[in-house]
């Protein structure tokens, strides 16, 4: 299930959770290493921009591995923003 959080895309924007984490769910601190190892380009869509037609928050989608994402720290935590068209699909 996605995470709620309150801030929403604009236009064919995605709001994804970073997959670049530094510390685990259950507080880990993880070297630089092991967290370049762990990232993955498989992510769940936390919320959408209104434009977005081939999505829907909560969908399991890839991204593009070479893409260079925004990253935003907001209080729910660590999130990337990607464009629609940067997706190669959905599951």
């Amino acid at each position: 299930m996605a995470k709620k959080v309150k801030f929403q895309p604009y236009g064919q924007w995605l709001l994804l959770p970073n997959p670049a984490k530094k510390v685990t769910d259950s507080g880990i601190i993880l070297d630089d290493k092991t967290a370049s190892s762990i990232v993955t380009n498989v992510l769940t869509i936390v919320a959408k921009g209104p434009e977005c037609k081939f999505t829907d928050v909560g969908d399991t989608v890839m991204v593009d591995p070479t893409v260079e994402a925004r990253v935003l720290h907001l209080d729910e935590g660590e999130f990337i923003l990607v464009a629609e068209y940067q997706l190669l699909g959905k599951f």
